[in-house]
Order: structure tokens, then sequence, then C-alpha cells
């Protein structure tokens, strides 16, 4: 019989054999000049670039809208995650380290990784003594606790987060949150038994605890300073940097936290005086600013635009300043099940053989930006698996075969739907009207509707009541690991459980018994090699389901200004610089 790991150790496991797999966007170039602060193109991805212990200065960030919502119970996006550890500590995060030590898990708002049980069901944290928020009082397990019970179990104020805590804790089912629900002991599966321990009671195992520890949802919120979704309005912070100012329109000033003790922060350097964000610069704008060295860093993440990369390409100076890791994310195509003619297989199927996925590709900027896809995992994902149930010659499209299904779902001649995109992504809409215009050989007609990403989810492709109502059957999405593993990946996005009223990221709205039942499975196995194997069934199960159209394997191409400074690519936050390390020369 095998060796079985003990629940406590098995994130750490997996995230170091992540480090040796995953993918690392491409070896340095060779033949590129060093740029302004003496590195060399993908040095960033191994390395720290421009390092420095100076502190002072102000790290500027621009977004080309803005998040879903800077409160750390009430977002999904990943640069949010990204970016709220300067002023949220959760249980658990990424090393700030370069290369494969990002993909590290380490404590810290705990004093160590979670002590599991050995069926994984029962996870037990020490919060670390005298860490205060910025008011001066100190963070307790309640704290925690109750940060966990509004962003998972209160939808009527919070719906942009996942809700795992909801589905894995006991009794997570019946629990109404604390805004309904004024009874001192709040979920009972949570327990406090001091103010710096926190016990959670899971209803299944799950393996995996330590990755859910560090998202942003465990980052304490005090009960009295919390005003549901108008919390975003006066966030209290347990970071080192606090808000000055807020605006949801323009964005927001950040200064430092007195209260904030390095001692208590091993992780932290805080080097900035100031963070200084804004919201709803257009697109090019953002590359035009990092350019010419008047912003640290694009929020977003997602690298330079498609108009752009010829500017840093063609120079060899330019393009030492760049770096092309993997985002170890899926640009895909998300047909929902449930408007018609898509609630048919077979018009599923003949959208997967007509994407032209090659084009498409070329479309928004060539290699840089991707590789064709043809499953859901990304191969930097542990339990990655590679097949391909709808091959395509060089990956441009068989219409023959797309025509063949059409038939056979009995539409013949094609028919109307409409594709959603988001609007302040000129990428996203490249490729979908490539798309547009693949679809129009075989007879479908695509409306494509474009919207705001920070409102795509909570009003429109989100929101399955729009969808069915405005004949939604295609929507544009992208979407990288909660954390790097296949149950961090798929579950959110093909869970059925992970259909919401609103704020939704199943956009397929996908509820596969045996996808269900297999992911259940895979989160509840100890054995991390078999974990892992099942992940790549449950791809394998979505693909034969035909719901998602897998378009390519993203790829950032990031740049990195002069006064940019502490730069690298963590691999944890889908390919984007790490804001936790960074700081400006300015």
């Amino acid at each position: 019989m095998r060796n079985r790991k003990t629940a406590a150790a098995i994130a750490v496991a997996v995230a170091v054999s992540l480090g040796a797999s995953a993918c690392s966007g491409g070896d340095s170039d060779k033949n590129s000049s060093g740029g302004g602060n003496g590195a060399a193109a993908d040095a960033a991805l191994k390395t720290i670039v421009n390092k420095t212990d100076k502190k002072g200065g102000t790290l500027s960030l621009e977004h080309s809208s803005g998040p879903d919502s800077l409160d750390p119970g009430n977002t999904y996006y990943g640069w949010v995650q990204n970016f709220s550890r300067l002023y949220g500590r959760t249980l658990v995060t990424f090393k700030p380290a370069a290369g494969k030590e990002s993909l590290e898990l380490v404590p810290d708002l705990a004093t160590d990784l979670g002590k599991g049980s050995a069926d994984a069901k029962t996870w037990t944290y020490t919060l670390r003594k005298g860490v205060k928020f910025e008011d001066g009082t100190e963070v307790t397990s309640k704290d925690v606790k109750y940060a966990i019970e509004r962003s998972n179990f209160a939808p009527e104020a919070l719906s942009n987060g996942p809700t795992y805590f909801k589905a894995y804790l006991e009794g997570g089912d019946k629990y109404k949150g604390p805004y309904k629900d004024k009874s001192p002991e709040g979920l009972k599966s949570i327990e406090t038994p001091d103010d710096h321990t926190i016990v959670f009671h899971l209803n299944k195992p799950f393996a995996d605890m330590d990755y859910l520890a560090t998202f942003s949802q465990t980052a304490p919120v005090p009960a009295k300073a919390d005003k549901g979704a108008s919390y975003v309005q006066n966030i209290v912070s347990s970071g080192p940097y606090k808000f000055e100012a807020y605006d949801e329109s323009k964005g927001a000033t950040l200064v430092r936290n007195p209260e904030w003790d390095a001692a208590s922060d091993p992780i932290r350097k805080a080097l900035p005086d100031k963070i200084d964000l804004k919201f709803n610069v257009n697109a090019t704008t953002v590359d035009d600013h990092l350019l010419d060295d008047v912003i640290t860093v694009d929020a977003g993440g997602t690298g330079l635009q498609a108009k752009t990369q010829p500017k840093v390409l063609a120079k060899a100076d330019e393009k030492a300043k760049t770096d092309n890791p993997y985002a170890g994310a899926l640009q895909y195509l998300a047909l929902n099940v449930n408007v018609k003619p898509f609630d048919n297989a077979e018009c599923r199927k003949a959208v997967q053989y007509i994407v032209d996925k090659r084009s498409m590709v070329d479309s928004i900027g060539g290699s840089v930006k991707g590789d064709p896809a043809t499953t859901v995992i990304p191969p930097s994902v542990a339990g990655y698996k590679k097949f391909d149930l709808y091959p395509t010659e060089g990956n441009k499209g068989d219409a023959a075969k797309a025509k063949e299904h059409l038939t056979k779902c009995g539409h013949p001649d094609g028919f109307k739907t409409t594709l959603t995109a988001r609007s302040d992504r000129p990428d996203e809409i490249t490729a979908a009207t490539q798309l547009q215009n693949s679809l129009k050989t075989i007879g479908i007609t695509a409306d494509i509707k474009q919207f705001p990403a920070d409102k795509y989810f909570t009003d429109f492709a989100g929101v399955p009541a729009w969808v069915h109502k405005n004949n939604a059957g295609m929507m544009m999405m992208a979407w990288g690991a909660d954390w790097p593993t296949g149950f961090g990946f798929l579950d959110q996005i093909v869970n059925g459980s992970a259909i919401k009223p609103s704020g939704g990221t199943n956009l397929m709205e996908l509820d596969d018994k045996g996808i269900n039942e297999l992911i259940v499975k895979g989160i509840g196995t100890v054995d991390t090699a078999a974990r892992n194997a099942t992940w790549g069934e449950v791809d394998q199960k979505v693909m034969e389901n035909a719901s998602v159209v897998p378009l390519f394997y993203r790829k950032n191409l990031l740049y990195r200004p002069d006064s940019a400074a502490n730069v690298t690519v963590t691999d944890a936050y889908l390919g984007m610089y790490d804001y936790v390390l960074m700081t400006s020369t300015k």
C-alpha cells in the first residue's frame, strides 16, 4: 500500500511540484540588450529585476476599467487578490518571491500552515499575536470568522466572490449570514475557542484548504465597521497600507498604516510611501503611460495591447523591458446550455469545430499572447492532461465537420444568437470579432454585445436571468486558477454549485451530476497523484459536454518601465507582477 501523506502537508507538496512543472514563458532573449534597469527580456520570470531595499516613492497603477470591488470579501478578480495583500492580511499567502518560489505557501496572519485532520475535514490555524487593525485594535480569530461569514453567506450584499466556504463548511447550506442571523455564535462550524485560534469543520474532505486560506475572504473584518456592500467605502486595513481616499469611478490612494508592525509580518517590506491606483483609463493609454514611465505597472496584469506590442518588440532596448509569462489562464467561449439552441450538444459541437483558434491568436498579436487550446486546464496547472476531442488541421477550424453537427442539431442553415464580451478589453473584442466572422461561414449570426469588465458578471454574463432574456448563448470568458491546482481552476467555472443569481462564473450553467461528483471525489482525495488524475478526468468530461470552447492558453506581454523596482512575475497570481514586492524609484 502506498504511504499516505498527512493532510497538513498536502498543499506544500503540490506547490513544490508545481514549481518544477509550471510553464516558464520561454527563455530570456539572449540577443536583447539590457533595458534601463540593466535586465534582459524575460528576466523577471526567474529573478527580481532592479532590486532595492530603499524606502520611499509612489507605486502608481492604472486599470482600464476597475475592480469588481476592492472589498477583500467581495472580489473575484486575480489582480485584486494580488493587490489586496497590501491592505489585507490573509491566513496564508503565496510567497513574494521570484520563479518557482512564488508558488510556495507561507503563513501570513497565521503562525503556520493549517493543521489538518487525517481525513482533511478539520483544519486549525493559530493567529499571530500583536497584529493590529489601522485603528489600533488587535486582530482576533473572531474577525477572521466574521470576514468569512459575510463574504460567503450574504449574497444579497456581497455577490462577487467564490463560495467555497459555503459549500464545504458544515451547516453552510442553512446559515443565512451575519446580516440576517444575529445569533452571537454565528456559523457553528467555524470555532474560535480563543482570540488566536480558528477551527474549520468541513462537511467533506478538502485537501486544498491551505490554498483556500490564501483567498482575500480570510482577511479580517471588524464586525463593528462592516456596512455590507458599502464597506468598500471605508475598508479597515490589517496590512501595511490603509486607504486615504477612494472613489469607485476614479480610483484609490493608499498610505502607510502606522499600526502595522514589520515584526509581525515577515513577508512584506512595504517600501513605497504611497500607492496610487487609477480606474477607467483607456487600455492603450495605460500602455502609453508605461512606455513613457508615467506609471509603474498596469494593475490588470494582462499585458500590453496588440497595437502596442510592435512598439516594444521591434526595438531591442524596449523588448529588454518585457516579460512574456504564461498566465496560468484560459481564454474560452462559454456556451450556455439553457439558451437555445445550445441546449443541444450537437449545436455546441458545431461551434467547437468552426473556431479558427490559430487566426484568433494571430489577430491579437501572435505567440506572445498565447497558444491555441484544446483543454480547459492550462498546461501550467496541476492536473493538466493533454488531449483534443475536436481536432482540426493547424487549429484552423473545420467547416465541413461543423456543418455536419449543425445538421444533427436541426439547424443545417445556422441560427442567430448573442455573443457577449468586455468592452474595455480590446484583445477580447478582437477575438470575438474574429469568432463572429468564422461563425458566419456556416450560417451562425452572432450579435456582439459589449459590457464593462467591472459589471460583466454582476449585471450581465454572470446573471442567468439576463442571459436567458437576452438570448446570450455565447459569452467570451477568461479564467485563471483560484490557486494552481485542478480544483482551484475548475470548481467555480464547471461545478453546478457555482451557479448564482448574480456574479456567477459558471457561465455555461453547467450542472452535470457526473462532473459534480468527480469534483467532490477529487478534492477529498488525500493522495496528490490520484487527486491530480481526477482533474484530468473532469476536464475530459467537460469537453465531452462541449459547453466550453477552449480558445487559447493565455500569455501576458508585460512591460517594466525604468522606474519600476523589485519587479518579478508571480506564477501564483496569473503571471502578473507581484504587487507586494514592487516599488518605484520615483
